[in-house]
């Protein structure tokens, strides 16, 4: 199955209203409950007051002429939470529906090359962009904003959305130094401009909404970034960044056994005594069944696109990487990701954050892999005889281990 069919598969409407809420027979919408009556009067006017969290968005449809624009919040309230992830897994999932969906979207046709010599509207919208706390904007629209649901397994969600005829700021922009000095450097490397970006402390989606907008990288080679290529993009080169030193530590010297749950997604890391590899076997739970998708590197194998997970094995393996690197410490590690009943579309970010909240609880430690095996059966709903014979870590680490008892 190709990665389109899985993106497709793994997309969702409310089984009532197909994604247009006006056509809702329930007395309460699951999805739009809390925002149903300010869709109601936004989808009336074409001017739009209000404040961007800041965020932004850049469509793939289309490529290399691609839809974007900023997100604004007609409502203060949330504002500052809306991008703000690692802040999302104490929030119930309803609310955090209701957040993005509240966001209205005005979105112009550009060419990507136009990074490189932006018009005033652009400009504008990168100024947005540089922002690293909301920012009072004002958007014309051509028409009346259309409202659909629309949930992407990598984007986070929004609301209705028009064709924006012009945009203003209310206020300026709240820029940090470090992100105004690279963004000015076109002589540095759009890896470089990363990884001093994530280094200097500018989380993932402002760095995203840079290499977004095509503001960093060197003169020539700027341009537009769909905003789902973007995010892969930069789990990407910063979890091989890590990677590089990882390589060069001392293995771990036992088992460990990590796992956290939340909004419908549990993960579970298992951790192995060895050089690194990785594999992320993701297990999709849904009408009583399941489908099993798996990606991995092992060691000398040539780096390629996870076509089976897509995003969320970058946005897995980052936050080990990241632990490893701070501990100093190599391993082998298998990740499996089940997403269960209830389940909605809202990014990778949540695997991503996840991944932060367990590798922050003390870990189970085992001295043997069989024993460790066992602890995660416990941790997984799916029997192990389903997702074990898949695996090639555990392949690879069991025949190891066979030869170590033949010495």
């Amino acid at each position: 199955m190709g990665r389109s069919e899985i993106s497709l598969e793994r997309k969702i409407d409310c089984p009532v209203c197909l994604g247009d809420f006006k056509n809702c027979r329930l007395e309460k919408c699951p999805y739009l409950k809390d925002v149903r009556d300010l869709l109601l009067k936004i989808s009336k006017v074409k001017i739009i007051h209000g404040s961007s969290p800041p965020s932004t968005l850049v469509g793939s449809w289309g490529y290399p002429k691609v839809n974007l624009g900023p997100l604004l919040s007609p409502t203060l309230e949330y504002v500052g939470l809306m991008e703000k992830y690692e802040h999302w897994l104490d929030i119930p999932l309803e609310k955090i529906l209701s957040m993005r969906l509240s966001l209205v979207y005005g979105r112009k046709t550009i060419t990507v090359d136009d990074a490189r010599n932006p018009g005033k509207l652009l400009e504008t919208i990168q100024e947005i962009a540089l922002s690293h706390e909301p920012v009072g904007v004002e958007m014309f629209l051509e028409k009346e904003p259309r409202v659909s649901l629309n949930l992407s397994v990598r984007t986070s969600p929004v609301g209705p959305t028009a064709v924006l005829d012009k945009i203003q700021l209310s206020e300026n922009p709240s820029t940090l130094y470090i992100v105004e000095k690279i963004v000015s450097d076109t002589d540095l490397k759009a890896g470089e401009a990363i990884e001093r970006l994530y280094l200097n402390g500018v989380p993932e989606y402002g760095i995203t909404r840079l290499l977004s907008l095509g503001m960093i990288g060197t003169k020539d080679r700027r341009r537009i970034v769909p905003t789902e290529w973007s995010i892969t993009a930069v789990d990407d080169v910063l979890g091989k960044k890590f990677r590089k030193h990882v390589k060069t530590y001392e293995w771990i010297t036992d088992y460990q056994v990590y796992f956290f749950e939340a909004h419908y997604n549990k993960v579970v890391m298992l951790m192995m005594p060895g050089p690194w590899s990785f594999e992320l076997i993701e297990i999709w739970r849904r009408l009583g069944g399941f489908k099993i998708y798996i990606d991995s590197e092992l060691p000398g194998e040539k780096d390629r696109y996870p076509e089976n997970v897509g995003g969320a094995y970058h946005a897995i393996r980052l936050p080990i990487l990241e632990k490893l690197y701070r501990d100093k410490r190599q391993a082998s590690v298998l990740v499996l990701a089940e997403i269960y009943e209830g389940w909605i579309p809202l990014g990778v970010w949540r695997f991503r954050e996840i991944s932060r909240r367990a590798l922050k609880c003390p870990p189970r430690k085992f001295s043997t892999l069989r024993e460790a095996l066992d602890e995660v059966e416990k941790i997984i709903l799916t029997d192990k005889r389903y997702w074990k014979r898949l695996s090639r870590i555990l392949e690879f680490h069991e025949f190891q281990e066979d030869i170590t008892d033949f010495l």
